[in-house]
């Protein structure tokens, strides 16, 4: 798909047939995270592939917002990798993990599947239930699948560029 029609396309699904993904296309979405820039190249994000019904049931656990997808990723950064800006510490995994998450969901959309971007979760409950090292810093899930026929789309409503760009300054 041409890539201004990706972006344009790409929304967050929030409803998924019940079909597994297959492993060709999961491994496609796990390169495209690889690609991702990362601060110094430091590659820091870490991410836990769940798949069987087992794991994606831990998954309702820590969220509400699991949408009965049939393949979550947990995306987390090892804060002991990331880079660190110098003059002030501030840890730079959080904007690595977002870019690879990114990179993931707009593979995902080319591939002909839905994600959503999900930040409200149980941290500690997913620590617990997916054996997170402590070293690890949890940043999300990633519902991914084929959408349902009846997938809601609200990507539609946009503030428009006049709003989020500005050539003064403050």
């Amino acid at each position: 798909m041409e890539y201004s029609e990706l972006i344009k396309n790409r929304y967050s699904c929030r409803k998924f047939e019940d079909r597994p993904v297959e492993e060709e296309k999961i491994a496609k979405l796990l390169e495209a995270a690889d690609l991702a820039p990362t601060a110094c190249n430091r590659q820091p994000q870490r991410i836990l592939v769940l798949t069987d019904r087992e794991q994606l049931k831990r998954v309702d656990e820590c969220t509400r917002f699991g949408f009965a997808a049939p393949l979550n990723f947990l995306f987390c950064y090892d804060k002991d990798v990331s880079w660190h800006r110098h003059k002030d510490n501030v840890d730079h995994g959080i904007i690595d993990t977002a870019i690879a998450k990114t990179h993931m969901m707009l593979a995902a959309a080319d591939m002909g599947l839905g994600t959503t971007w999900v930040c409200a979760f149980d941290e500690q409950k997913a620590r617990e239930l997916f054996d997170v090292p402590e070293n690890y810093v949890i940043e999300g899930f990633l519902p991914t699948g084929y959408p349902a026929e009846e997938a809601s789309e609200m990507h539609g409503k946009r503030e428009g560029i006049e709003v989020i760009s500005f050539r003064e300054h403050f």
